[in-house]
């Protein structure tokens, strides 16, 4: 739906840094920016953003997860041509405290400046041409170029972990994938799945809640990256 607001991306709580990146190694105004993407769609229904959530390392300090977020953005806004907007997040006040993570979200179509200094929207990016013109175009498919992307931000993660003198490292791939298990829910019984139906909370249901949101949790952490619209 096309609604015809500014556009921010950054209003979740926990904001701790926000930036713009652009191919040219320019930044932009925000809303400026997000106008110019929905103008440049035609069909109502055009897509105007595509955004990745990363996890970023508890190992790190502060200053270290934002040079590596920023790193990820600028590669990118490099290897797509398009714009790149960055907002680091504190962890979740009810989650776990090492959850630092970033939401990026990318322009889907390649953007440059003209002559004047204005924003410039051009084609779409290659990550959001269907399959049959990737394949036209001597490329893989969009699931492999996801692939890359989660196997980028290990390689960038993993160095960025090396360089501070942390063992930890972390692995893009499944849990699945990796051979890992997921914690067990409990059966509910007559009595709590009576509670449950009712809308009313019983141990039984909160515990199985809880391992579900710990379970996602964990396959966040494991694949580190998550493309939230492919």
């Amino acid at each position: 739906m096309r609604t015809g607001l500014v556009h921010d991306y950054t209003r979740r709580g926990g904001v701790v840094s926000t930036e713009i990146m652009l191919p040219d190694g320019t930044s932009a105004e925000r809303n400026a920016l997000w106008n110019a993407a929905e103008s440049a769609e035609k069909r109502k229904d055009g897509r105007t953003g595509r955004e990745w959530i990363i996890a970023l390392p508890a190992e790190l300090d502060d200053g270290a997860r934002q040079e590596l977020a920023s790193a990820f953005g600028i590669e990118l806004a490099t290897r797509y041509g398009v714009a790149v907007d960055l907002a680091i997040h504190l962890p979740d006040r009810e989650g776990d405290n090492r959850n630092h993570h970033a939401h990026v979200m990318t322009t889907t179509r390649q953007v440059s400046r003209d002559a004047a200094g204005l924003l410039v929207m051009g084609e779409k990016s290659t990550i959001e041409l269907s399959d049959t013109k990737r394949r036209g175009m001597g490329l893989g498919s969009g699931a492999d170029e996801v692939v890359a992307i989660r196997q980028l931000w290990e390689r960038m993660a993993n160095r960025a972990l090396e360089n501070a003198g942390s063992d930890a490292r972390i692995d893009s791939r499944s849990l699945k994938a990796q051979g890992l298990d997921r914690e067990a829910t409990t059966h509910l019984g007559p009595v709590a799945s009576d509670m449950e139906r009712r809308n009313k909370a019983s141990d039984r249901g909160d515990g199985n809640r809880q391992v579900a949101a710990n379970n996602a949790l964990r396959e966040q952490i494991s694949a580190q990256i998550l493309d939230l619209t492919a």
